[in-house]
């Protein structure tokens, strides 16, 4: 991007609050549901920083999508952080651990908790994206950086994983088997 191509500074200030309000609303749920409460905050505040430096790329009509796609990159630079500095809390403390911690939110059902965890990261994500935050393929698309096709196939495969992982641990998936078109 230019010189030529960028805002003037009203017009950025003007852009970015008319975003906003619908962005940390939006993106505040999207994190609350994937981290803890502090990590949550950091990462908002990040991703509004963020949104606040590239306003001029902000694309018209989908500004909570963009808003996503930066949290989830956001997020996943805290986790990274955070998991670095657990390596050296282990290395520091080998000799007095300290208590466990368990980050993120956990899901009422364990069943489906257990079965999302043991998904691969982006088939999980990909599910959190369709049901929690109630996007379309399409959606999850931008979110994600790929095309709409792709991210289709990518949530339809990651349903039916998670279905075998429910089946594996006996639970029920809350959907019968279509049963049209066979015998008893």
């Amino acid at each position: 991007m230019t010189a030529d191509d960028r805002l003037a500074p009203d017009d950025r200030r003007r852009r970015f609050e008319t975003a906003a309000p619908a962005v940390i609303d939006a993106v505040r749920r999207y994190l609350a549901r994937r981290t803890d409460a502090a990590t949550a905050d950091d990462v908002l505040s990040e991703t509004l920083l963020v949104c606040w430096r590239r306003v001029d790329e902000m694309p018209a009509g989908a500004e909570v999508l963009w808003a996503y796609a930066i949290a989830r990159l956001c997020l996943a630079n805290a986790e990274r952080a955070r998991r670095r500095r657990a390596r050296l809390l282990a290395r520091i403390w080998q000799l007095d651990p300290p208590p466990s911690v368990t980050y993120g939110p956990s899901l009422p059902d364990e069943d489906l908790g257990a079965a999302l965890g043991a998904l691969r990261a982006e088939d999980a994500e990909v599910l959190r994206l369709w049901a929690w935050e109630d996007l379309a393929p399409g959606e999850i698309a931008v979110v994600l950086g790929v095309s709409a096709n792709a991210a289709h196939i990518r949530l339809h495969r990651a349903k039916r994983k998670l279905r075998d992982q429910l089946r594996k641990t006996g639970a029920v998936s809350g959907h019968e088997e279509p049963t049209e078109g066979r015998r008893p």
